[in-house]
């Protein structure tokens, strides 16, 4: 009897630095061809990636701005402490200058208020707080030099600056900054469609009252939220039963997307049928395992998007335990669905340090990413293992909020170590 498809695969197991290299490698070549842009409201655009460059549309501040509530002043008028000034009259944030008042003259200050523009002649702003008024003088003990106060005019960027580049990720700050030059639309590119196909008999609705034997189909919820998050739009298959036929036209379905995220049915084991039903597309499999835990048995490649055709489309074979699936899918496929959404950044993680709060014993040769709480002060952060039974244990998942790292050279480590710890998203 010939070997199956799956009999005689090669296998290719990588290291944690490896794959995300791999993965890497891909999500640059991805970069370079064009993509679908839209146009959408500016809150619309919030989590997606700009499709175009956000331009200032005059000077910021189109005027010197005062930065504190007190008295525009001459400093050459401030060589004698004390000095007494006369207050000609006030300027307000968004308000106009004194009825007849064109410039400050020797011997005069005005009144002015925090974000109003310091006026003609002035070169420092006295803090209120520092002088005492008596009708229309003013009389300070402290002294002045030029620019105190005071944002000079285009010092944060000039008429025709660009303030934000394309392929820059929205955040609330980019929003902003986007409504201060008034742009009440952005270009944006379109978002990815991704696809999630949760495979296996076990396997069953949410809405379904599960035998003993069988689970719920929560990875397929899981990564749709992951995926939303990422800033592109999930397509959430039917659950694959472990029937070849089925199979093949569900992967055929999720393959048309811009990247097919298969949970579960990557293992050789007897019943996994995932292997075969993708070599049908002409799979090519970048890699077939990482060094990691959660999520050793992960499985990166391409298929065509239908027989016969010439063009590819990503997958990945991420593992069924639902732990596992959340953790590769941050590790290793939000690289792919930053690319494909546009994102000119495909930075490496960002993770922090915390002090180890309990003793950590583990074998080595593994990556770990550990479920973990971190806790104390910004200045004294603590990080210490969630107690779990396993990458199935979403109840343990669900009380961390962060992944405690132990690199895979090391067995035993000990409370009060500095350590690596990636936030998990809230």
């Amino acid at each position: 009897m010939p070997a199956s498809k799956a009999e005689t695969r090669v296998e290719r197991l990588l290291t944690f630095e490896e794959a995300r290299a791999c993965v890497g490698s891909q999500a640059e070549l991805l970069c370079k061809q064009p993509r679908q842009q839209e146009q959408a409201p500016l809150l619309g655009a919030l989590g997606r990636t700009l499709a175009e460059q956000v331009v200032a549309d005059r000077d910021f501040p189109p005027f010197p701005r005062a930065t504190r509530d007190g008295f525009a002043v001459r400093t050459e008028d401030l060589q004698k402490i004390p000095f007494e000034l006369k207050v000609v009259g006030q300027i307000r944030a968004g308000g106009d200058l004194p009825e007849g008042f064109t410039r400050l003259n020797k011997g005069q200050a005005v009144s002015i208020m925090t974000g109003a523009p310091v006026p003609s002649g002035a070169d420092a702003v006295v803090m209120v707080e520092h002088t005492q008024r008596h009708g229309d003088l003013v009389r300070s003990l402290r002294s002045a030099v030029a620019g105190e106060n005071v944002v000079p005019r285009g010092s944060e960027a000039r008429a025709g600056a660009v303030l934000i580049d394309r392929g820059t990720r929205i955040a609330h700050s980019h929003i902003a900054l986007a409504a201060a030059v008034g742009k009440s639309k952005l270009n944006l590119y379109r978002r990815p469609r991704i696809a999630i196909l949760p495979t296996g008999d076990e396997i069953v609705s949410v809405d379904s009252r599960p035998a003993d034997n069988q689970i719920r189909n929560s990875n397929s919820f899981s990564l749709a939220a992951q995926v939303i998050a990422a800033g592109a739009e999930p397509i959430q298959l039917p659950i694959a039963p472990d029937e070849p036929q089925r199979l093949r036209e569900l992967i055929g379905q999720g393959l048309e997307t811009d990247l097919l995220l298969l949970s579960g049915g990557v293992s050789a084991g007897e019943y996994d049928l995932v292997e075969d039903a993708l070599s049908d597309f002409s799979a090519e499999f970048l890699f077939t395992g990482v060094q990691i835990q959660p999520g050793k048995p992960l499985v990166f490649g391409r298929a065509h998007t239908r027989r016969g055709s010439s063009e590819w489309t990503y997958f990945f074979g991420l593992p069924g335990n639902p732990i596992s699936t959340m953790v590769t899918f941050e590790l290793f496929a939000s690289i792919l669905v930053r690319a494909l959404s546009g994102s000119s950044s495909q930075s490496g993680l960002h993770g922090t340090k915390a002090r180890l709060g309990n003793q950590v014993r583990v074998k080595t040769g593994l990556t770990r990413f550990l479920p973990a709480r971190s806790s104390g002060n910004w200045d004294d952060p603590e990080v210490e293992t969630v107690k779990w039974q396993g990458s199935a244990d979403l109840s343990a998942f669900a009380r961390a909020n962060c992944l405690l790292v132990i690199p895979p050279d090391r067995e035993h480590f000990s409370p009060g170590e500095w350590m690596t710890v990636l936030p998990l998203q809230s």
